[in-house]
């Protein structure tokens, strides 16, 4: 048992529908098994467990462990490209390197490379967007299971249009899809997600194939890409001239449901936001992609007024690293210079897309997303080197806003000194 006295920030309401930061300068998490068990003062912890190891994060600021909902496993080494739209990076920068985990050794490199991105972000929980090889995933959810991270992922399906080594037939991709499943889905903290590539690389039959693994398997997700590009959108559009748009190819195929995660949704329609909110299918924003890739402002505003929920995804390699706190001041950014009338962000607003939202997103807000009783300690500390900007930012802030604003203005992954998983130290 432990006893973690700190400053602790976190949005347990949803600043988006009213709530605001919880910040407390001094309080004590009594965490058991990984359990938080109260969240008191530091004098009725330790008489109410005389017995418990104390641990003083009072000189930084503790905060929920980060969850991302849309990054690429294959992708660690992609990540810089530069001056590319979407479908150019693809072919040039992306898929060469995808292809490559077709050899093991190299997959496991890169699945320990990719977890300690992850674990030194302070990232928990993520959305992860696999590998087109089974071999590759039994690599990754091996390593992942020893790391403890809580992991959705899943086989990514094309069959039309990517290289060759990519692509796969629909006998295949249900074998191999089915045997992944049986093996890792609910084993830890893993969980399975079925993951065609794009509908733009899948087709109607493959797309279907999904579909039927998610009826034949209760608990599984979903997750894809959506309305990243224009080019992307008119290619969909000529490929699936019987769909309504782009989300009506996934929906017809079965793929479409409250465990659905899509990500990106930059040019999404009308009639669009309203199907993900009546299934309650998430978007994954992800900031530094759209920038980098150029594309487009995301349209949160329209998504909030939809009733859609919506998370950060770092979207390594095309992202620009696996920083949460990067993707959410670039989300404010974008959001201020939106020519179309973006959403002022508060600081509160970045904590939640973070960390809250992205709990809500992948159905754990029952375990995690924000540090109250009842919650698994997922956690990470930010405790920046004496001196550096960020330290002399957070000595001098004006206020707690002002302090977690300056977090996800200057913090890096440097700056992360411990994180814990289920209240085991992952970090640190």
């Amino acid at each position: 048992m432990f006893i973690y006295r700190a400053r602790v920030f976190d949005t347990p309401t949803d600043p988006f529908s009213g709530g605001s930061l919880r910040s407390e300068s001094d309080v004590a998490l009594v965490v058991d098994d990984g359990l938080i068990i109260a969240r008191t003062d530091f004098a009725s912890a330790t008489a109410d467990h005389p017995d418990a190891e104390v641990v003083d994060l009072r000189a930084g600021v503790l905060i929920p462990g980060l969850i991302d909902t849309h990054v690429h496993y294959p992708q660690i080494r992609a990540i810089g490209y530069l001056g590319k739209p979407l479908l150019d990076w693809l072919d040039h920068c992306a898929l060469p390197e995808e292809a490559k985990l077709g050899d093991h050794d190299y997959a496991s490199a890169l699945a320990g490379e990719f977890l300690t991105g992850l674990t030194s972000a302070g990232t928990t929980s993520a959305m992860v967007f696999g590998s087109h090889f089974a071999t590759a995933m039994d690599t990754f959810f091996t390593q992942a299971a020893e790391v403890g991270l809580r992991i959705t992922s899943g086989l990514v399906t094309s069959d039309t249009i990517l290289p060759e080594p990519l692509l796969t037939s629909v006998e295949r991709s249900v074998s191999e899809s089915q045997d992944l499943i049986d093996r890792w889905h609910g084993k830890g903290h893993l969980r399975y997600a079925v993951t065609p590539r794009f509908s733009f690389s899948a087709g109607q039959e493959l797309l279907a194939a999904g579909g039927q693994l998610v009826a034949d398997n209760p608990g599984i997700w979903v997750t894809s890409h959506l309305n990243e590009n224009r080019d992307e959108i008119a290619g969909v559009a000529e490929k699936f001239p019987e769909a309504l748009d782009y989300l009506d190819t996934y929906d017809r195929a079965g793929l479409l449901n409250r465990q659905t995660i899509l990500a990106h949704n930059v040019h999404p329609s009308d009639r669009e936001l309203a199907r993900m909110a009546e299934v309650g299918a998430a978007s994954a924003h992800c900031p530094t992609s759209n920038s980098n890739l150029a594309s487009g402002f995301f349209p949160l505003r329209r998504h909030i007024e939809a009733g859609v929920r919506v998370a950060l995804g770092s979207d390594v390699g095309a992202g620009t690293g696996f920083s949460l706190f990067k993707e959410g001041v670039q989300a404010y950014f974008m959001q201020q210079l939106d020519p179309s009338g973006g959403l002022p962000l508060s600081s509160a607003h970045l904590l939640h897309l973070a960390t809250a939202a992205g709990a809500e997103a992948l159905e754990l807000s029952d375990q995690v997303g924000d540090l109250s009783e009842g919650k698994r300690f997922d956690a990470a500390y930010i405790q920046p080197t004496e001196g550096q900007p960020l330290a002399v930012g957070l000595e001098h802030a004006s206020s707690d806003n002002d302090a977690l604003a300056k977090i996800f203005a200057m913090g890096t992954p440097a700056d992360i000194a411990q994180v814990w998983v289920d209240g085991r130290l992952v970090k640190g």
